[in-house]
């Protein structure tokens, strides 16, 4: 049975060469190669730095950690507000981070946190000790920043913006994760780049980039992009102490590895090509489901938009959500739902569940009624018609369309 999978990874043969020069050269660890994807990832983004970490979520964690130590938060101010539908692991890096979620709804097609939400929060909760606003740009879809940032700047707010599933994706030609004070990157399997395990910080501010570089390191003093020991200099040479040794912050073990930086590597190198043909398998699976809009919300279609996978929202009691996810699961068309709404749908959350219950409808309407399938550029037309005739099959049984 042909399986059209939510995600897949394809090494070439260069990949696989430079993999192998790794394995025989033993230089696993931190090196030139990610100091090289720094570059160019920082140089494609549009920002000054790029510091590369083992997950996108020790990204959020460490990046929530340096703008706390940077800006001196004090405990009190806490708060960040952000979205209750995305990944568990901002909310996850939130809370690790000493500061407290603050959840308002999102619109529920871009499935991004929404400027006007986010203000009426603000206006209703003068008293609320808010520090940073932290947006996701979700699927690909972007968030609106120029509003998102007039609204920092109007209660002397921070922002920091997850890119996690939006490589290369554009608002108003600017590339997400380039418009706030920091952003954090996820290279996960089934994202556009895929490394297996690696995040990234980018920031234009050259303090929070050395604070981000210390904190992955187990907070050691030094924060070169590679060590110049081995060359026989160092900036602390003439101190009476090792700089690797020497810890100046509480931090993390956070650093990832030679090839890890590869992948991404071999993955940037077509990264354009990688956008046109998500992007591409976009239309031709709306094309072929575009007869089942009167059951689906269908995502909308940019060239500005570099899609993580295809979203589909389940409209008002039309089929039953689980059922359907099952059958197509079971007919080769594998999906995920997206996510649930965090703190109403997470067993991990629970503790505020009473707190927003029923004041998140968009958000909780997704989390029960929306899922995921692939998009992504190994798909082939065989693939696409194959989706086709899985739903065209699936709906047919379920619904009698």
């Amino acid at each position: 049975m042909r399986i059209v999978k939510v995600g897949d990874m394809r090494i070439d043969s260069e990949g696989e060469k430079r993999i192998l020069e790794l394995v025989r050269n033993g230089m696993i660890s931190e090196g030139k190669n990610v100091s090289e994807f720094e570059d160019k990832w920082a140089d494609f983004i549009g920002t000054k730095y790029s510091v590369l970490l083992n997950s996108g979520t020790s990204a959020l964690i460490a990046g929530l950690t340096a703008l706390k130590i940077k800006n001196k938060i004090p405990k009190e101010k806490n708060k960040i507000i952000t979205t209750p539908i995305t990944y568990i692991a901002v909310s996850n890096a939130v809370m690790l981070s000493q500061f407290e979620p603050v959840y308002v709804d999102i619109d529920i097609e871009n499935l991004c946190i929404t400027p006007e939400n986010i203000r009426v929060y603000l206006e209703e909760n003068k008293q609320e000790n808010i520090s940073m606003i932290l947006p996701v740009h979700l699927m690909g879809y972007c968030a609106d920043m120029d509003k998102i940032n007039k609204i920092a700047e109007d209660y002397n707010l921070l922002v920091f913006e997850d890119s996690s599933q939006a490589h290369g994706s554009l608002y108003k030609g600017k590339k997400t994760g380039s418009m706030s004070s920091m952003s954090s990157f996820s290279f996960y399997i089934a994202h556009n780049i895929q490394a297996g395990e690696m995040g990234a910080i980018n920031t234009n501010d050259k303090e929070l980039c050395s604070i981000v570089r210390k904190l992955k390191s187990n907070g050691r003093l030094c924060d070169c992009k590679i060590c110049t020991r081995g060359k026989g200099y160092c900036p602390y040479s003439k101190k009476h102490f090792d700089p690797r040794f020497r810890h100046e912050l509480i931090g993390y073990n956070f650093k990832t590895t030679e090839f890890n930086a590869v992948l991404g590597l071999m993955q940037l190198k077509k990264i354009n090509e990688i956008i046109r043909n998500r992007q591409k398998n976009v239309k031709k699976i709306t094309e072929a489901l575009k007869r089942f809009k009167d059951i689906f919300i269908l995502p909308r279609y940019s060239s500005d938009i570099s899609y993580l996978a295809y979203p589909l929202i389940i409209r008002n009691n039309t089929v039953d959500p689980d059922r359907l996810r099952s059958e197509l699961s079971m007919n080769g068309v594998e999906n995920r739902p997206i996510f649930g709404c965090i703190p109403t749908q997470q067993p991990s959350f629970e503790f505020l569940k009473k707190k927003y219950e029923n004041k998140l409808p968009n958000a909780e309407f997704v989390g029960r009624n929306g899922f995921y399938i692939g998009c992504h550029q190994y798909l082939t037309d065989e693939d696409i018609e194959h989706v086709k005739d899985v739903f065209e099959k699936t709906l047919s049984s379920l619904k009698g369309v």
